[in-house]
C-alpha cells in the first residue's frame, strides 16, 4: 500500500490530520517531512566532487535583495578542526564527522563593493546584521537539505556562538563577518529518528497571534513526545536546582536549558565586528 503525505505529517507531529491523505509520500515534500538530524557517522570520506555539489546547492538558497551575504568556511586544517572540537567537548561529532563547515553572515563583501564603486553604504544599523543572518540561515538550511538529498547526514552546531570570539580568531574572520552555526556532514552510521514538532496550533496563526491555549497544548505535546522518546533521567538538567518532576518533558527540559545564561558576550562580539545594533 502506498504511503501518503498524511502519514509523514502524523509521524512529525504525533497527531492525525486530513492534509495529504490523497498525496503519495514521494519527492521533495516527503523528504522534508522525513528529515532527521544525524550525530553519528561512519568513517567513510565525502568526495570533493560531492562536497562541491552540496555547496553549490546550499548557495542556491534565496538571498535578501540578491545581496548574497553569506560566507562558508570549510574547516580542512586538522589543527583548527581540533581546536574547535575542544571548545565543544559534549559534541564529539564535531571531530568525528567527515566534513565540518562554519556558516557565517557576511556584511563585509557588500561594504567592500560599495568602496570599489565609490558609492556610500547607507544602511549601517541593526537591519544590516539581520539581513546577513537571514542569508546565512537560508544557506545553512539549503546545505542540510542538499546533504539529505545526497544521502549524507547533517547536524547544525549553534553552540559555536558560545565561543564566537575564539572561532573568529581561529578562522580569521574580518570585520562584518560572524559565525552563525557550524555544520557537521558525514555518512550516517544509523537511521536516526523523526523529532516530534510542536503542534501547528501553536506555531501557525491566522491574522492575529494567539497563544491562549498554550498550557494545554504544551502538556499534550510533552506527553506525546515523552511516549515516543522519553528523555533518560541521566540527561535531565539541573536536578539539584529544580528537582525531579513527575514528567520530565520537552517543556521542562527547554525551560531548564534557557535558565542558564549563554552568549551574554555575543552582542559585544558583534559590535567588535563593527556592526551597529541600533
Amino acid at each position: 500500500m502506498t504511503k501518503m503525505i498524511a502519514e509523514l505529517i502524523e509521524q512529525r507531529f504525533g497527531l492525525p490530520g486530513k492534509a495529504g491523505q490523497d498525496t503519495p509520500a514521494e519527492g521533495e515534500l516527503a523528504a522534508i517531512l522525513s528529515h532527521r538530524t544525524h550525530r553519528r557517522y561512519t568513517d567513510m570520506p565525502i568526495s570533493e566532487d560531492l562536497m562541491q555539489q552540496v555547496l553549490a546547492a546550499g548557495l542556491s538558497a534565496p538571498a535578501k535583495s540578491d545581496l548574497q551575504q553569506v560566507a562558508i568556511l570549510r574547516v580542512e586544517n586538522a589543527g583548527i578542526r581540533r581546536a574547535i572540537a575542544e571548545l565543544l567537548p559534549s559534541m564529539p561529532w564535531v571531530a568525528q564527522a567527515a566534513r565540518f563547515l562554519v556558516v557565517c553572515g557576511d556584511s563585509r563583501r557588500i561594504r567592500r563593493i560599495c568602496e570599489l564603486r565609490d558609492i556610500p553604504f547607507e544602511n549601517d544599523h541593526l537591519d544590516a546584521f539581520l539581513n546577513a543572518t537571514t542569508d546565512a540561515a537560508m544557506v545553512l538550511q539549503n546545505l542540510i537539505r542538499a546533504a539529505d538529498a545526497a544521502g549524507l547526514g547533517a547536524c547544525p552546531i549553534s553552540v559555536i556562538r558560545n565561543h564566537a570570539t575564539r572561532i573568529a580568531e581561529l578562522l580569521a574572520l574580518p570585520d562584518y563577518v560572524f559565525p552563525l552555526a557550524g555544520l557537521c556532514l558525514g555518512w550516517p552510521s544509523r537511521e536516526g529518528f523523526v523529532s516530534l514538532r510542536l503542534p501547528m496550533t501553536l506555531t501557525v496563526h491566522v491574522d492575529r497571534y494567539n497563544d491562549t491555549n498554550l498550557d494545554a497544548e504544551i502538556d499534550g505535546y510533552d506527553r506525546r513526545r515523552d511516549a515516543r522518546h522519553s528523555i533518560p533521567e541521566n540527561d535531565w538538567r539541573q536536578v539539584e536546582r529544580f528537582g525531579k518532576p513527575s514528567l520530565y518533558g520537552w517543556s521542562e527540559d527547554k525551560a531548564r536549558q534557557v535558565s542558564v545564561p549563554e552568549r551574554q558576550d555575543f552582542g559585544a562580539f558583534v559590535r567588535r565586528q563593527r556592526f551597529k545594533l541600533d
